[in-house]
């Protein structure tokens, strides 16, 4: 049955919204094949937007394109989850020390209210706890006022929730380590607050 359509949004950016989530959320797993008409009957659109959103999600990585426009999702391998957790160890604090320097009332505002959102990441790929746990990050990083940092981190967020839903699903945190994060996160907005 196809999903229904916001008037809102273009063709184009609907199916990419619709495809991706599928991709993040595991529902079309890491090197499964596109059955492009499908997926298109399942979103209500024709093939040509669910081509446009299969090449920008290939340009973001989540996708890789054939010959004879064989789609496949992007597989998943520790190398790449390894780098990507290095190169968020390097941006996160650059980020958060702009968003110290540059947030506005309204962002601090808005950055306690995400970190108030923040719940317990658990087993099961709490889809919800995820998306307010990016949210967090989010608002600090548009704190920062640095356009191009911002994108970085977006783009580098886009391929890592997959991954973190796939270790959710095998382990969630233990009490401990929700309560280390959840203090983490009070921390760093108080350091973020206090300039």
């Amino acid at each position: 049955m196809p999903r229904s359509f916001p008037q809102s949004l273009t063709k184009n950016d609907f199916a990419y919204m619709q495809l991706r989530q599928l991709i993040l959320t595991g529902e079309l797993e890491p090197g499964s094949p596109l059955q492009q008409g499908r997926l298109a009957e399942e979103m209500g659109v024709s093939t040509t937007p669910l081509r446009e959103a299969i090449r920008r999600l290939n340009s973001e990585g989540l996708i890789t394109l054939a010959a004879h426009r064989d789609a496949r999702v992007a597989e998943v391998t520790r190398s790449e989850a390894e780098d990507l957790y290095a190169v968020r160890q390097k941006l996160d604090p650059l980020a958060a020390e702009l968003a110290a320097t540059n947030h506005t009332t309204a962002e601090m505002e808005g950055i306690l209210e995400a970190e108030a959102q923040l719940t317990p990441l658990t087993s099961g790929g709490n889809i919800d706890a995820l998306l307010a746990h990016r949210e967090f990050h989010r608002r600090i990083y548009r704190a920062s006022h640095n356009e191009i940092l911002i994108d970085m981190l977006e783009r580098i967020w886009d391929k890592a929730d997959r991954y973190r839903i796939i270790g959710l699903r095998r382990r969630g945190d233990s009490i401990e380590e929700s309560t280390r994060v959840a203090d983490e996160h009070h921390e760093l907005a108080m350091a973020i607050r206090s300039r």
